[in-house]
Order: C-alpha cells, then structure tokens, then sequence
C-alpha cells in the first residue's frame, strides 16, 4: 500500500500566531493521527504584514514541493484572501481549503486592520475554484470584526460548502474557541 502524503497547514489571521485560537490544538490532532502539518509565523505588524512578505514565507515551503495537489490548507480571517491569491498567483492546486471567517475587499474594522490586510485583497476571488477540488467556508451570524455579509459574500462567491455557526464570533479564543471540532470532520 502506498504511503499517503497527505499534508496539512494551518495559516493564522492578522497579528496573529500558530500559538493562538484552535491552532496549536489542530495541529497536535492532525499530528496525532500520523500526518505532516505545517503553521507557520507570519510577518505582522504594520509594515511587515503584507502579501509580498506573506507570500515569500509561503513560496519557501512551496520550493521545498510541501505544497501540492495532497495538500489541505486551512485558514483563518485574512489567511483565506491570502491563500487564494497565493494559489491563483503561483496556479497550485491543492486538495481541499478550510476557510474561517473568509473575507475579501472588506474595510471598517479599524486602521491598523484595514491596512495590514489590503494588499491581502484580490480580485477575481472565484477563480481560486480552480486550484483546489473542496472549499469549506466556516463563519458566523455575530463576529464582531467582519460583517456577516462580508463572509457570507466570500463562501458565496468559492465554497463548495458553507457551515454557519450561530453566535460563534469571530470563531476565535475570545469567542471561546481554543477548540474547534465542527472543522475536525472536514480534515
């Protein structure tokens, strides 16, 4: 029987960490079950955040072929812009995308936000259909950050399914998310 090479990588939001929310918890899961995964520290902060830095740190481990058609990303609030774009740059299709709390195009959460994300932004965003075989877009009816209609636009325009969690937030440690098992059946 030949070995799956199935892998996974978790890309955090915004000032964000592989530390925080349900990652570290994901990736123990998925570690435990025998697979490679993959959470890698972003550039944040203003001025360091931004897709060319993000994409550069991403490339590195697409140059090492840890990135491919067996590949299953998952990502969390400005990580699902990110990725898309990424895959539609560098046209790699991967198996699956686990999107949370996607938006693309969305401005008002507050300055610093608005301006680390920007360049996260693309156009297009349904082109990123062709570059990955499943889209699962998690969201919710009250995050705080992101506007309902602005993540329900995002699953619209890609999602091969969408799950809504009612009165989930913005599906983070501080919506009391540490854990995530809703997501756990679409690895």
């Amino acid at each position: 029987m030949e070995k799956s090479n199935d892998n996974y990588f978790i890309i955090h939001g915004s000032f964000g960490s592989p530390f925080g929310n349900w990652f570290a918890w994901l990736h123990d899961l998925i570690e435990e079950d025998g697979k490679q995964v993959y959470v890698p520290q972003f550039p944040i902060g203003v001025g360091y955040q931004n897709y060319a830095n993000w994409s550069k740190l991403l490339s590195y481990y697409l140059d090492l072929g840890l990135i491919h058609e067996n590949t299953t990303i998952i990502g969390h609030s400005i990580a699902p812009a990110f990725v898309s774009k990424f895959l539609m740059e560098k046209k790699i299709k991967v198996k699956k995308l686990l999107f949370v709390c996607g938006f693309n195009q969305y401005f008002g959460i507050n300055e610093e936000y608005d301006t680390v994300n920007q360049s996260m932004y693309l156009d297009h965003l349904e082109e990123v259909k062709q570059y990955a075989n499943e889209i699962i877009c998690f969201y919710s009816n009250n995050d705080p950050y992101v506007s309902y209609e602005a993540e329900k636009d995002f699953a619209d325009q890609i999602a091969t399914e969408q799950v809504c969690i009612p009165n989930a937030g913005h599906i983070n440690s501080e919506s009391g998310f540490d854990t995530f098992e809703d997501l756990v059946s679409y690895l």
